[in-house]
């Protein structure tokens, strides 16, 4: 059943502390607060218990002398001394044949004969309840002693079970309402806490919200608040700081392939030329010379235009099984093809590139992914000293299969300075003249475009740079 949208907005942050928090611990506290006063409660009862024992014990040594020889006059006045504790409801003297000697309080809680007789002679102290008419009695009783130690007499002090009743009630509503007003503390600091503590940064947050709903383009949330909202406030902001980066990519990207088609023609047209002009004149003269290096430049420019089209292409890709080998040897063909004084320049001898992996094919558009991985080995030839190697293989990640192709080289590497930029436009490590700054940013967005990813670490082996392409998982063998 689906929730009625007034309904969901009831549902606040602060509502869920109260039901997730507070809830829970009323709860836990409402059973300790039970359990606590289930315990006090007969500690009470003891208590109360215990007070008539008191004055049983002390008014009992002097009925006993006084039942011994027969002074019923003391025997009264020790009986009244017990009421001068305002908790005795009526006391009661029995001989050894529980016939009643003396008493003073209510007639109605008093033994019968037999039962007397019977309590007098076990010789045990007892106490018990019971129902004196309307009202419930508890009542103790000690036997009374000659000096000799024979038992001549039983003792029998009453209180009314209401004072038991009534003082525990009494504790017990104390306790409640205790507990009640520690709930209401709890729940004032609660909601205070989500106040001062949530609710300020969370409304701050929603203001940001709705500043950049308008449009404002360049409004940031504010980082304040606890480090979640804190973290929560960072990562939007870099979403923003991202979206806007990669709407300025775009733009970039549709800039440079319309200037790049706007100059290709008038740049075709400046080396047919040139070449023209240098079939009639000596390349050794001057005008040979110049003619040459404006064809050279003319075909660096070529080389930037492409990839500027690379770049900012936006096709659909037509996807092919092929094999890993064969995209590999095709790349490296491209990468020599393209740069072969760049190498003789930088190394002593042509690097040695050596090729891993099983037969493995995966589905990608022939072109995009050769423009990748050209550009990436290509990378490795400028970097290198004298080793490259190219390998794949499949890894399993987070419970899938992915194809996983490595280029490394034993050049000096990536520096951690350069690794946030290095799959930017234009941004280039290599001396000027040397990179256009596109190569890797083309063979990322190639390698994005098929649900990859491009990451960069040191070689382990070579001990340079390793860039590592990942595909989302391998195509079926052929």
């Amino acid at each position: 059943m689906q929730i009625p949208g007034s309904v969901k907005n009831l549902y606040t942050l602060r509502l869920a502390l109260l039901a997730g928090v507070l809830i829970p611990v009323v709860l836990v506290v409402a059973l300790a607060g039970s359990w606590s006063l289930r315990l006090l409660e007969d500690q009470v009862n003891q208590r109360m218990q215990q007070d008539i024992e008191l004055i049983a014990h002390a008014i009992r040594l002097p009925l006993s002398h006084a039942l011994e020889r027969d002074r019923i006059g003391s025997i009264n006045q020790a009986l009244n001394s017990a009421f001068t504790i305002d908790v005795v409801y009526g006391a009661y003297v029995y001989d050894e044949n529980g016939e009643e000697v003396a008493r003073s309080g209510r007639r109605a809680a008093r033994v019968a004969t037999d039962q007397a007789a019977s309590l007098a002679a076990s010789g045990d102290q007892l106490g018990e309840f019971s129902q004196a008419g309307n009202e419930e009695i508890f009542s103790y009783f000690v036997p009374l002693t000659d000096a000799g130690g024979r038992i001549n007499g039983l003792l029998q002090l009453t209180r009314r079970g209401s004072d038991f009743s009534n003082y525990i009630a009494m504790v017990r509503a104390t306790a409640w309402f205790a507990l009640a007003g520690l709930c209401l503390i709890l729940a004032l600091i609660v909601i205070g806490g989500h106040h001062y503590a949530l609710g300020r940064p969370l409304r701050r947050m929603l203001g940001g919200i709705k500043q950049i709903r308008s449009k404002d383009s360049q409004a940031r949330l504010a980082i304040e608040g606890p480090a979640e909202v804190r973290n929560i406030s960072g990562s939007i902001n870099n979403m923003l700081d991202r979206i806007e980066s990669s709407e300025k990519l775009a733009t970039i990207g549709r800039l440079s392939a319309g200037i790049a088609h706007e100059l290709g023609s008038p740049l075709a047209a400046l080396d047919g030329k040139a070449q023209q002009a240098l079939r009639e004149t000596d390349r050794e003269s001057r005008t040979g010379r110049c003619l040459t290096q404006i064809r050279a430049q003319a075909q660096r420019m070529e080389v930037i235009i492409r990839q500027l089209l690379d770049y900012g292409r936006d096709n659909p890709l037509q996807r092919v099984s092929l094999e890993i080998s064969q995209l590999v040897e095709q790349a490296t063909d491209h990468a020599l093809a393209a740069a072969p004084s760049t190498i003789d320049s930088l190394c002593d001898a042509q690097p040695t590139i050596k090729v891993e992996g099983k037969p493995q094919r995966v589905r990608v558009d022939a072109m995009r992914f050769d423009q990748a991985l050209s550009n990436l080995v290509g990378n490795a030839l400028h970097a290198c000293q004298s080793q490259i190697r190219i390998s794949w293989d499949v890894v399993d990640t987070s419970g899938s299969q992915s194809t996983r192709i490595m280029i490394e080289d034993d050049g000096d590497g990536i520096s951690e300075d350069e690794l946030p930029n290095l799959f930017d436009p234009f941004f280039t490590t290599k001396p000027v003249g040397q990179g256009t700054g596109l190569g890797l940013a083309v063979a990322h967005a190639a390698v994005a475009d098929h649900g990859g990813h491009i990451s960069v670490t040191r070689s382990e082996r070579l001990g340079g740079a390793c860039f590592t392409i990942h595909l989302p998982a391998p195509a079926p063998q052929a």
